[in-house]
């Protein structure tokens, strides 16, 4: 199965009720262009990988999906399975980062050119920790993409997230191989150079 664009609710449901199975979410609006830069990307990478069952849901079109997902931006994907999201990825990206932050795959780096280096970040998170919100917050306002994991939804990333940083508490920020644990945020802006922009 490849992309398919969510029409109803019931499509929706349907796929949702195959058990054990991966169903990645991506929710895009026409009115944002950081969505209308992301959807083919996110094309490419459904196209890459005809295996992996995706929904590309419009919110502008489809109403209300997102709430119930607790989505608050767009362009976002969500990894889902037995009605638990495992894994999320916010702002835009490029197909390469979608395969790794959603398969685990090693991709190309980014190419640097004339652009800003771009970062891989991935926030380790729980549904009930305010500073997990907070850095989330924090990193949406300086615009800096990232892949959100709840560990309390998935025990092996926790596992994983543990064995890497040899800390147990969240938040976590994994930026391009180096951890952040807590919201430090003077280490957050030097990792990421934030407080090099103008």
């Amino acid at each position: 199965m490849t992309l398919e664009l969510l029409t109803d609710r019931e499509l929706l449901d349907q796929r949702l009720d195959r058990p054990d199975q991966t169903l990645y979410l991506a929710f895009f609006g026409e009115f944002s262009e950081a969505s209308r830069a992301a959807r083919p990307a996110f094309e490419a990478f459904c196209a890459a990988h005809p295996e992996v069952p995706a929904v590309a849901i419009d919110v502008g079109i489809t109403r209300g999906v997102h709430k119930e997902w607790g989505v608050a931006t767009v362009p976002s994907v969500l990894a889902v399975r037995n009605g638990r999201v495992l894994r999320t990825v916010v702002g835009a990206q490029s197909a390469e980062f979608y395969a790794r932050a959603l398969l685990g795959e090693r991709g190309p780096e980014a190419t640097t050119g004339s652009r800003e280096r771009a970062h891989r970040v991935t926030v380790y998170v729980t549904d009930t920790c305010p500073w997990c919100t907070r850095v989330k917050t924090y990193l949406r306002e300086h615009k800096v993409s990232f892949s959100e994991i709840n560990v309390s939804r998935d025990e092996s990333a926790a596992r994983r997230m543990t064995e890497r940083s040899g800390q147990m508490g969240v938040p976590q920020l994994d930026i391009d191989g180096s951890f952040v644990v807590g919201f430090d945020q003077p280490r957050i802006d030097a990792l990421l150079g934030l407080g090099r922009r103008a």
